[in-house]
């Protein structure tokens, strides 16, 4: 389970003295913690499951991608470099990422499977991706595939 492996991990960056993956490992686990209380408003008692937790992981990432970004456009690297290292750590605990040309591959048949025409159906093409390769799909590297192969259809 991944919360047990979180936990593991945090108890691991702790003896070893790695105090930025410390500090990362805790941010996910006050970000579970919070996804947990705002489950319980809908009845569930247990804490929110893997799938959430993973969905929870690939937002993360996205928000320090974007962090990246305005920070070397205002010139900050070290800001930058720190939200890469947070972004490793995140990693280590979601699924092996398919490749670019993997991802390709995947974007050509859910394009096929859903009879997309064009970059309107991009939604449906998405939503397949996500239901067949789930947290193994970088999200914004499907999108721009399938983006590229709709708009050269």
């Amino acid at each position: 389970m991944l919360r047990n492996e979180l936990s593991n991990a945090m108890k691991d960056a702790m003896k070893s003295k790695r105090s930025s993956d410390l500090a990362t490992i805790r941010l996910i686990l006050a970000a579970v913690k919070d996804r947990d209380i705002a489950a319980r408003e809908h009845g569930v008692q247990d804490g929110v499951d893997d799938d959430s937790i993973r969905d929870l992981l690939q937002k993360m990432i996205k928000q320090r991608g974007e962090s990246i970004t305005l920070y070397e456009q205002g010139g900050r690297i070290e800001l930058a470099d720190a939200e890469r290292a947070e972004i490793d750590v995140i990693k280590q605990f979601l699924p092996k990422q398919l490749d670019a040309q993997a991802t390709a591959e995947a974007a050509k048949k859910a394009i096929k499977a859903v009879g997309a025409e064009g970059i309107k159906d991009m939604g449906k093409v998405m939503a397949h991706l996500r239901q067949t390769h789930g947290a193994s799909l970088d999200p914004q590297t499907a999108a721009e595939a399938a983006k590229r192969l709709l708009t050269s259809a």
